[in-house]
């Protein structure tokens, strides 16, 4: 007999068909991509419930909406992403709650999530070591495992030239309000030392005259292959980090395809950056600019941290995920 996981999921319309749109948030990119890994797997029958408002079917994988779900049917396993008032639609023994976010005993409790989360009692999934530090024994009393994500296969299957040098272009590709503001600050300074440099940030986001003076753009926020295009283009990411960062999927992103990160270290960053090695985690905003400055303008720097790079790919993919996540349930 196949066993059965079923997940819950409230944000939006979306199936395994939409991994590659723009539109997918790093929450909904892990719904899918863990999905999809675990239907591949002959013993498992996986079912996704959210606002999807149609039936869709591939391998052991059954998509629909959220309405559809047989209140007579008992998985072995319930997992919901995000909220807590999911676990009260399906009857079952072993249930989850996967977290995506920092949530203070405030927050959860605001949400309505404190109540159905004590009648429940899921063990909580969360995504490394910050965020499993950051939530509260209050909040994560029946127990919490943690369950580090990864970058769809599409990058990590990327060819990245070892050779190549490009141009002195930074790029920042996570929201504008996760320390936005402080790296517009430090790249006045940076681009008065590297006058050639360019910043491509993601929109929306209102260019003033001066951030066009000093060499800002915004992209064209395209598909999943315009993406990895533009990281492949570009020097370095820049990405201070943020306290509401518990995975940053958009640093992992940028490792994969061999791209030095300059952070300071905020949130999970600090996770995601081995110093010296993928990039660089600074102490203080001077020493943020002056670390790009140097990969922006010396070509050996920027080549010495590739080959390092390099060495890294491939290290964690979705097949280590759904490996991980079947321990986790197997063990619960």
């Amino acid at each position: 007999m196949k066993t059965k996981i079923y997940f819950l999921e409230n944000s939006s319309s979306f199936s395994f068909a939409d991994l590659d749109s723009p539109h997918i948030a790093g929450s909904e990119k892990t719904l899918i991509n863990i999905a999809n890994e675990l239907s591949k797997n002959e013993n498992l029958t996986i079912k996704v419930f959210n606002q999807y408002n149609k039936f869709s079917v591939q391998n052991n994988l059954l998509w629909s909406n959220l309405k559809n779900i047989d209140p007579s049917d008992k998985p072995d396993y319930l997992i919901a992403m995000s909220d807590a008032n999911l676990l009260r639609l399906v009857n079952c023994k072993k249930k989850f709650l996967w977290s995506h976010s920092v949530q203070t005993v405030e927050k959860f409790i605001r949400k309505k999530q404190l109540i159905p989360f004590i009648m429940n009692k899921p063990i909580l999934l969360l995504e490394g070591e910050y965020h499993y530090k950051t939530r509260s024994f209050l909040t994560s009393f029946f127990g919490k495992r943690i369950l580090p994500i990864a970058v769809d296969d599409d990058f990590i299957n990327s060819n990245v030239d070892h050779n190549f040098v490009p141009k002195p272009k930074a790029i920042f590709t996570t929201r504008s309000d996760r320390n936005l503001i402080f790296l517009l600050e430090c790249w006045e300074k940076i681009k008065k030392k590297s006058p050639e440099a360019k910043l491509f940030i993601n929109p929306p986001h209102n260019l003033s005259k001066d951030d066009k003076k000093n060499g800002i753009f915004l992209r064209n926020r395209g598909n999943k292959s315009e993406l990895i295009k533009d990281l492949l283009d570009s020097r370095l990411m820049l990405n201070p980090g943020h306290k509401g960062e518990v995975f940053c999927l958009a640093a992992e992103e940028a490792r994969e395809l061999c791209l030095p990160i300059i952070t300071m270290g905020y949130g999970s960053l600090y996770e995601r950056v081995k110093h010296n090695e993928t990039g660089f985690i600074c102490k203080n905003k001077d020493e943020f600019i002056n670390l790009t400055v140097n990969i922006l303008n010396n070509d050996d720097i920027y080549l010495d941290l590739k080959k390092k790079l390099l060495l890294k790919r491939n290290s964690r993919s979705y097949k280590d995920v759904a490996n991980d996540f079947l321990k986790i349930l197997n063990e619960s």
